[in-house]
């Protein structure tokens, strides 16, 4: 059984290497890899070698959002089947700390998670993982749908966290995969007024697509105005930053809803940014944020198979595996054309 995997060697440079079938414990599975997006973390670490505290020090494997094929069981596995489809949940966490028996294991201090430095990802034909964290695929659920159960579950935990209801206004600055993902995610829970923000046409054609109520570009108008105007001044009674920057951040503020909910989703660049408590303590506001998910695989991947959500049209770009270099290297240069690029395995 032969398993190749490609290294980020360096910044913007990657290498081939013959790695070992990795062995499974009690209660793993080994899955062939099928598809894996490619992630804005994973474009961050190649091009820049490091996300905050996250530093990758030698030859590193990318990756994280993947589907496979079980193609060995462990002892101990009750639950799946040699060659069942499967999403693969990236984080496997300890299962002893109060945060993994409350609930919470997004939240686990010592969770491992593909493609997070020291621990490698899954651009690599086989990986090992726990049955536990592996979700098996309906027949209807291809393996490119498999990969974006991992986005889709971060845009379904923001609005979960922002309590988006039917008939709700929601205010999405950022529409790459999250924010497509969040919009998809508010769609589906019964929001009625969903308003996207963001820069790239593409995008914003694409979220139109997607059943965004209106898209704006700040380019061209002013949002703030244009979102107090089509909310008689009421604002959203949602807004949810994806885009990671620190002036849609403080826009929050502006035009949340009083009593609304604002969701913090991006990560800045910067560890602080500017904004106005008050304005927002003024409306009685709420702030919440997010840490990946938890939870949440099986909804995304029973909301796909019944079509009430389509994640297929975030993808805009696929490569081969082989290809895999090309393609972050596209991805790096076209961010005015690429809105989602998957890697195909095979």
């Amino acid at each position: 059984m032969e398993n190749k995997a490609i290294f980020m060697q360096g910044t913007n440079n990657m290498v081939w290497k013959d790695v070992p079938v990795p062995a499974i414990n009690e209660g793993d599975v080994l899955v062939k890899v099928k598809a894996v997006g490619i992630c804005g973390s994973d474009m961050h670490y190649y091009q820049h070698g490091r996300i905050g505290d996250f530093v990758v020090e030698g030859d590193f494997i990318l990756g994280h959002e993947a589907a496979g094929e079980v193609v060995q069981i462990g002892n101990g596995v009750k639950n799946l089947k040699v060659r069942d489809r499967v999403a693969l949940e990236p984080g496997v966490t300890c299962g002893q700390c109060e945060y993994c028996k409350t609930g919470l294991y997004n939240l686990c201090p010592d969770v491992r998670f593909f493609a997070t430095p020291p621990y490698h990802g899954v651009f690599t034909n086989y990986v090992a993982h726990p049955e536990d964290m592996c979700f098996k695929l309906p027949d209807n659920v291809s393996y490119v749908e498999g990969a974006l159960i991992e986005p889709l579950s971060v845009g379904l935990h923001a609005t979960r966290r922002g309590g988006v209801k039917l008939g709700d206004t929601v205010v999405i600055f950022g529409v790459g995969c999250i924010g497509l993902s969040t919009l998809l995610s508010s769609k589906a829970r019964g929001a009625t007024n969903i308003i996207v923000v963001d820069m790239m046409e593409n995008r914003l054609q694409i979220a139109k697509k997607l059943g965004a109520t209106y898209a704006l570009n700040p380019q061209k108008i002013n949002v703030i105005e244009r979102i107090n105007e089509i909310t008689d001044g009421k604002g959203a009674h949602v807004v949810i930053e994806t885009a990671g920057a620190a002036m849609t951040v403080k826009q929050t503020a502006d035009v949340v809803k009083p009593g609304g909910t604002i969701v913090l989703v991006g990560m800045t660049p910067k560890d602080k940014v500017e904004f106005n408590f008050m304005k927002l303590m003024n409306k009685e506001g709420s702030i919440k944020t997010i840490f990946r998910y938890r939870n949440l695989y099986p909804t995304a991947i029973n909301a796909i198979s019944s079509g009430l959500i389509n994640v297929k049209n975030i993808v805009s770009h696929e490569f081969d595996f082989k290809d895999t270099k090309i393609a972050l290297d596209y991805v790096a240069n076209n961010g005015d054309k690429v809105v989602k690029a998957v890697i195909r395995m095979e």
